[in-house]
């Protein structure tokens, strides 16, 4: 599990490295707020998303199916600053398994809260997907803003990242594709 005693210690470092004082009013409570939130922050490392699925058998279920605009926020793992924004998923059963719908966010949640990369976390979703009910079908796109992008080095305020992966059908038919797209970019 996270070592909190560790993460406050380091933290004191780090304010006495950038020049600041870890004993002033406004930070003596600074590492034990950064420890509490990289607990929190972090807890995708020391859980199974697969664990906050559930499957369910639906007869004749075998159109698409899309959850838009689920929110999400990781951690770049290149600076350790947030990214933000927002992950689609679509999917088309095969032999009516579907998964629960509240489970996508759960889902998310859980892989987004480490370290993470856009394009690790896309893949990651659409992989988990394929493991439990093997859809003929699955897309997951991601859009996001990186704070390391807006807020240091090149400094592009609301520039955006979009990342995809495509699995099976909807990879490889062209129109069922082009259909899932055109869904998710609707709204």
């Amino acid at each position: 599990m996270i070592d909190k005693d560790r993460i406050r210690n380091a933290v004191r470092e780090i304010l006495i490295a950038i020049g600041e004082n870890p004993d002033r009013d406004g930070l003596l409570e600074t590492p034990a707020r950064v420890a509490n939130m990289y607990e929190e922050i972090f807890i995708g490392l020391h859980k199974n998303p697969i664990d906050e699925v559930k499957i369910f058998k639906e007869k004749n279920q075998e159109e698409i199916i899309l959850v838009r605009d689920i929110p999400v926020y990781s951690m770049c793992e290149h600076h350790l600053l947030p990214f933000h924004g927002k992950i689609h998923v679509a999917y088309i059963p095969d032999d009516g398994r579907i998964l629960g719908l509240s489970k996508f966010g759960r889902v998310v949640d859980i892989i987004s809260k480490k370290p993470q990369l856009q394009e690790r976390l896309t893949n990651e979703v659409a992989d988990l997907i394929c493991e439990v009910i093997n859809p003929k079908g699955v897309a997951v796109i991601m859009e996001a803003e990186h704070l390391c992008m807006t807020m240091r080095g090149i400094k592009k305020m609301g520039s955006k990242t979009e990342t995809v992966a495509l699995r099976g059908t909807i990879k490889n038919d062209f129109n069922i594709r082009n259909n899932v797209i055109s869904l998710i970019k609707s709204c």
